[in-house]
């Protein structure tokens, strides 16, 4: 008689651990996948600050060659401005949809910005010999090829995180536990999705 109730106590809760490992091993994978993409996004963030940093360096040198641009200049500080407080925002809420669509849209307007005003700096043959300007430009260049590159591990760690969050039955301890979907980093065009040229070649 006992043994037969060790038999079924054992049969019952066997499953039953077997079933509370399994939920703790895909809690463990959910926290570890939300960890690296939120950690891919600071790879982000500071391409992105630099990014902003350089453009008031582009536009002071850029200001003594370009005297009568003051719309430009103006038109480049407000997208960077905006960028800059969606890069803020993103930063604090890593992965978060609204958060990344604000930043998204924010950096399409600068990157707009940025490509009109290389057009103009390129126009201006006192700026093609500016060492200053070229330098700038090259760093310029380098960190947005950066920017794509960090976006694009971000992606990929959000997709990895996204796929394995509904995967059946993981959406059922990432729903239990707050784990929503997160926002991928993408831009709209494909004009955007390119860096702006800043050479004079």
């Amino acid at each position: 008689m006992i043994l037969t109730l060790i038999i079924v106590l054992a049969l019952i809760l066997i499953p039953l651990v077997l079933v509370g490992l399994y939920a703790v091993s895909q809690y463990n994978k959910l926290v570890k996948l939300d960890q690296r993409y939120q950690s891919l996004y600071s790879d982000i963030d500071v391409q992105l600050q630099r990014r902003h940093d350089l453009i008031p360096q582009l536009v002071n040198t850029a200001k003594g060659a370009m005297k009568h641009e003051e719309k430009i200049f103006q038109a480049l500080s407000d997208a960077r401005n905006q960028a800059e407080k969606a890069r803020k925002s993103a930063k604090a809420n890593p992965g978060d949809p609204e958060a990344m669509k604000n930043l998204a849209a924010a950096e399409q307007v600068l990157d707009k910005q940025v490509s009109g005003f290389m057009i103009q700096v390129e126009d201006n043959p006192e700026l093609q010999a500016n060492e200053n300007m070229l330098k700038l430009q090259e760093q310029l260049q380098t960190t947005e090829n950066k920017v794509s590159f960090a976006r694009q591990a971000y992606n990929d760690g959000v997709r990895a995180y996204n796929t394995a969050r509904e995967s059946f039955p993981t959406v059922i301890i990432a729903n239990m536990f707050g784990y929503g979907e997160a926002e991928y980093f993408e831009v709209d065009t494909a004009e955007v999705r390119n860096a702006p040229e800043v050479s004079f070649d």
